[in-house]
């Protein structure tokens, strides 16, 4: 039964609220337990519904897959190759890392073309190019990919553009291949990071992750690990921007400038005060800030997109015009319409979104139309004047763990009811 988000706006927040580890990490990390055959020990996995999709096609694998709390620990002995139908992918866009971990261990995979939110045509061109350049063989037929990679070696890869995708299902394909793999133009984001430190710990051999060119040496074999994975600077950046707006001492526990340097410098020029320290940063709002005038969403570490509708939310109340670019994602101002039934004043030409601040937003019935629009969206609730109703909340749940209750402990006026 669908749920949704019941919200009274217009409350100050404060204490503290720690940010849960990295779903962006987890999952590329998750599709790299395919290449291990022994035991391997999550100590900070948070319930996101992604992350439950993601096991659930491990189990389908042959994974026995254990959850206590947070600890999360997976048995990868007896793993099988199987088909991974759309009943599977249709749930979950990251169903695409695990083609290139099953290349890298069964050599074949065959796995119907993955789903997840609406944001944009995401197309896995540059994964199946790349595949072909190290000699695997890529059939495309009937809504499934069919790869043989009995022939697949070491060599270079050269991407035509940035992809976060591509460069993990890369990693993942070379680690268990003989020889030096190098990729090229490869991207540099923290999750990416992430994931060749998980492999390193399993045994591979990975350099330059961070850097626009990685060295793989391939290994014969991985093995077990005990690991737990970076804070999510997603969800950091989204009690940002919210503490930016109605925060009062608000302490963010794991937030991060270092992973967030954009975002960072937008709040610098902003009416909040923020305080950084070792454990993460307090932020309070001091009024209503001025326009962002531009930005646009780039690779890291440059504006994420993954925050570009959190950061519109916040541009609706600032003085003045914003101008927001979205460069990555075509489908990604779904939000907007929502957000002009609170009152917001936006006129959307192409990729650029021009919002005008208004003084006020108003409560109203709302629909999440992707993971981050739905954060967006709360954001904007909670601000508001009077009640909004943010439908579709399972959007929402894919990449923030029962975000209401964490919310509400800091004293928004926030609950979940069956739509």
């Amino acid at each position: 039964m669908k749920e949704k988000f019941l919200i009274n706006g217009g409350r100050q927040l404060s204490g503290e609220i720690v940010v849960e580890a990295s779903k962006n990490a987890y999952l590329p990390i998750l599709a790299g337990c395919v290449l291990c055959d022994e035991k391997v020990t999550f100590l900070n996995a948070p319930e996101f519904l992604d992350i439950e999709n993601m096991c659930a096609i491990l189990k389908l694998l042959g994974a026995r897959v254990r959850r206590v709390g947070a600890i999360l620990e997976l048995d990868m002995g007896g793993l099988k190759n199987q088909k991974i139908s759309f009943e599977y992918t249709n749930k979950l866009r990251a169903s695409i890392f695990l083609l290139g971990a099953l290349l890298g261990k069964f050599r074949q995979a065959v796995i119907s073309y993955p789903g997840g939110c609406n944001i944009g045509t995401r197309p896995i061109d540059i994964h199946i190019s790349a595949f072909k350049s190290l000699g695997v063989k890529v059939v495309e037929r009937h809504g499934y990919i069919f790869c043989n990679a009995q022939n697949m070696r070491a060599g270079k890869v050269v991407f035509p553009s940035v992809s976060v995708g591509a460069t993990e299902s890369l990693v993942m394909s070379a680690v268990l291949l003989k020889g030096k793999t190098t990729l090229y133009n490869s991207a540099r984001e923290p999750e990416v990071v992430e994931l060749c430190k998980f492999l390193n710990a399993m045994g591979a051999k990975i350099y330059g992750a961070g850097t626009d060119v990685i060295e793989i040496y391939g290994v014969k074999k991985l093995r077990g690990v005990e690991f737990s994975v970076q804070s999510d600077r997603i969800i950091a950046g989204t009690h940002l921007l919210l503490g930016a707006l109605a925060g009062k001492n608000l302490k963010i526990v794991g937030a991060k400038r270092a992973e967030n340097e954009r975002l960072f410098d937008i709040l610098d020029g902003c009416a909040c005060d923020i305080f950084e320290d070792d454990e993460g940063v307090v932020i309070s709002a001091v009024g209503r800030s001025d326009a962002l005038k531009f930005v646009e969403t780039l690779p890291y570490p440059n504006f994420p997109t993954d925050l570009q509708p959190q950061l519109m939310a916040f541009a609706t109340l600032a003085k003045g015009t914003s101008v927001i670019r979205e460069n990555l994602f075509e489908n990604r101002f779904n939000h907007v319409m929502e957000y002009t039934k609170m009152g917001a004043d936006i006129l959307v030409k192409d990729r650029i979104a021009i919002v005008r601040g208004v003084e006020k937003l108003f409560g109203a019935d709302v629909f999440a139309t992707d993971l981050r629009a739905g954060a967006g969206l709360v954001i904007a609730g909670l601000l508001a004047e009077g009640y909004t109703t943010v439908h579709n909340v399972e959007f929402i749940d894919r990449g923030y763990e029962r975000l209401e209750e964490k919310y509400a402990k800091l004293g928004a006026d926030i609950k979940r009811v069956k739509d």
